[in-house]
């Protein structure tokens, strides 16, 4: 009777698992409701096994029963889920799919099932857990050819897989068939665990590298003062804008913290008389002077020329009775004319002449 129960329920549960593998929206709140069910469903199948005491440290895989065999997968099947699972906290829920991911390959390694191979990668994960790699070389053309080896690996377990399902002795519950097949099954799970290991410490070091969480959000900071003034939840929500009893209890006290986190809400202003003056203020910019005012400032930053003379640019009215000066201007004008005569207009440019 308590054999069927715990049948039942892995068959209930990988039902659960399928059902999920063939949905791909994994961001909706229904794939993560469903995704929490099959790993209660898998977790009461793993307490149910134990208090069968299915697998026993004094067994051997000669003494495991076939259809007991696939029981193995617990383990393996909850560590999948579990790494599908939305989390903000990403390392938390690695943590719990590597812990699961090893009590499957102890339960392995007792019963002696590991391949030579799987053998191996096993003694170098338990080695160094958080720096394993299915690929010990740092040389990209070896780590791409290592990849494509466990693809076509994988490839080649999936296709044993499906021709042993489909084989006759197997469809006939021939007991020895049942038995290649959970061992083929089983292989491929082991596979797809090892590379799931090295995928999660690939992703732990990018979590490391990512940035230091941010401070208190706006909600927190609001809430925060909230709780501060006494008000709880809308307990104590009153339609009066001016709160001057919750206003006087929310500044008491520092504005800041030790560690530099508000305390209570607060406002950078310029000056008090600054925010009373501006608060009938226009919206538009209105002048700061008079015309006459501006002239006057302009006038004393020199921007503005009077009194006429050689600042104003106008020549000044020349005096008849002042000869020398007259005689400087006549000077002056024959010097030009000789000037033109010698110079010719064009005589300077010589570059376009033959």
């Amino acid at each position: 009777m308590e054999e069927q129960s715990i049948r039942a329920l892995f068959g209930s549960a990988e039902r659960q698992r399928k059902d999920i593998e063939a949905s791909w929206d994994s961001n909706t709140a229904t794939y993560q409701q469903n995704l929490a069910a099959a790993i209660a469903t898998y977790e009461n199948c793993l307490q149910l096994a134990d208090r069968l005491s299915l697998f026993s440290p004094n067994e051997t895989l000669e003494d495991l029963a076939s259809g007991d065999m696939q029981y193995l997968l617990i383990n393996y099947r909850l560590a999948d889920l579990i790494q599908r699972i939305s989390s903000p906290d990403r390392k938390q829920i690695l943590q719990r799919a590597r812990d699961a991911y090893e009590r499957y390959l102890n339960l392995l390694d007792h019963y002696e099932i590991l391949s030579p191979a799987d053998k191996k990668l096993y003694n170098t994960y338990t080695e160094s857990p958080t720096t394993f790699s299915t690929v010990s070389s740092s040389d990209p053309s070896v780590r791409r050819g290592a990849k494509i080896a466990n693809f076509k690996l994988e490839k080649e377990l999936k296709r044993k897989l499906e021709f042993l399902e489909q084989s006759p002795a197997y469809l006939q519950n021939d007991d020895a068939a049942v038995r290649e097949l959970h061992l083929a099954n089983i292989a491929l799970c082991t596979h797809a665990t090892f590379q799931a290991l090295e995928s999660i410490n690939r992703e732990l070091e990018v979590l490391a590298m990512a940035p230091p969480p941010a401070g208190p959000t706006p909600q927190a900071l609001e809430r925060d003062y909230r709780e501060r003034a006494g008000l709880r939840d809308g307990s104590e929500y009153s339609e009066r804008l001016d709160r001057r009893d919750v206003l006087s209890a929310a500044n008491k006290g520092p504005l800041l913290s030790s560690g530099g986190k508000p305390l209570r809400p607060f406002t950078l202003l310029d000056s008090r008389q600054t925010i009373k003056e501006g608060v009938f203020r226009p919206g538009h910019n209105l002048p700061t002077m008079t015309i006459d005012e501006y002239l006057e400032e302009e006038r004393a930053r020199g921007g503005i020329i009077e009194g006429g003379g050689e600042a104003s640019g106008i020549p000044p009215e020349p005096d008849e009775d002042n000869y020398e000066k007259a005689d400087q201007e006549t000077m002056k004008a024959r010097e030009w004319d000789e000037f033109v005569e010698s110079n010719p207009k064009g005589s300077g440019n010589t570059l376009n002449r033959g």
